[in-house]
């Protein structure tokens, strides 16, 4: 089994430090969920897991070799992000026609048939100029592009960003019928997490610049509760456990429990416990200023 690995990177804007010593290894044949509050580096690590962007320092290897520069790794990995409807001299006026076109030139397993079969699936019109497509309408570009690379690495940020229900359904339902037909390794970067959450093999949260968690979705959740009730009972019974997301109301208290394996809650305390969603968990554990 191959794996995309990327140690100790770290990227700095100007004074900014967005990503710190981030280590984190993709193995091939999952689908996972990459999630994090705005500004915290999603896009970043991505960029540069695709070779798009260089690392400040660390390194990325693909199946033990450096990504940065490798033609032979980069042909097998897509990152399909937003297209501007500006270019450097005003409205972006190439086709989705063009943008195929290249597409088809950049990727060496490039699937004509399959993106010819999603752009008619989706209703998009090929000569169509790209600045005057709407933000649903871009998003279902990018996703062709990523569905048609047939690289084994594909990655796709905020895909579903402005696309209504019905068509957020047919991508998710696209996606998987591709990841079971090719066994590829997709990353999905979303802030609609709840309807997402059921694909997502694994999820990868990231907080401040650091991979907070990566781990099998379900068996997080299995692992997550929230527990409410009188303030001295909660305490008592989440004592000693990693807790998140506190919230008092008078004499009742919240939280939010990780527990680690071996742990339970204290004692028989009259509290409320409940099963969380990837969304409250999420929220719970990033829900701090950035």
């Amino acid at each position: 089994m191959g794996s995309l690995k990327c140690e100790n990177i770290k990227k700095v804007y100007g004074k900014k430090e967005v990503l710190k010593d981030v280590n984190l290894e993709l193995e091939s044949g999952k689908i996972y969920g990459l999630i994090g509050r705005n500004g915290v580096g999603k896009t970043t690590l991505l960029s540069i897991l695709s070779s798009q962007n260089p690392a400040g320092s660390g390194r990325v290897t693909l199946d033990g070799e450096d990504v940065w520069e490798n033609e032979k790794c980069i042909d097998r990995i897509c990152f399909s992000r937003e297209i501007s409807q500006m270019s450097g001299f005003g409205q972006n006026n190439l086709k989705i026609k063009d943008y195929m076109t290249a597409a088809s030139i950049f990727y060496p397993n490039w699937n004509r048939e399959l993106a010819k079969e999603l752009i008619e699936k989706f209703g998009l019109e090929p000569k169509k100029r790209i600045s005057k497509l709407s933000k649903g309408m871009l998003s279902m570009v990018t996703i062709v592009i990523a569905l048609a690379s047939e690289a084994e690495y594909t990655f796709l940020d905020e895909p579903v960003a402005g696309l209504d229900v019905v068509a957020r359904d047919q991508f998710y339902k696209l996606l998987l019928h591709e990841y079971g037909k090719s066994g590829r390794t997709f990353v999905i970067s979303t802030h609609i997490i709840e309807e997402a959450a059921d694909i997502f093999e694994e999820v990868i949260m990231l907080d401040r610049g650091e991979i907070l968690l990566k781990e099998n979705t379900q068996e997080l959740l299995e692992r997550a509760y929230h527990v409410s009730g009188k303030s001295e009972d909660v305490e008592a019974a989440t004592a000693g456990l990693t807790v998140y997301g506190k919230e008092t109301m008078g004499r009742s208290t919240g939280v939010t429990v990780l527990l680690k394996e071996g742990e339970s809650l204290n004692g028989q305390y009259p509290v409320s416990v409940q099963k969380l969603t990837l969304e409250k968990l999420f929220v719970a554990m990033c829900g701090a200023e950035v």
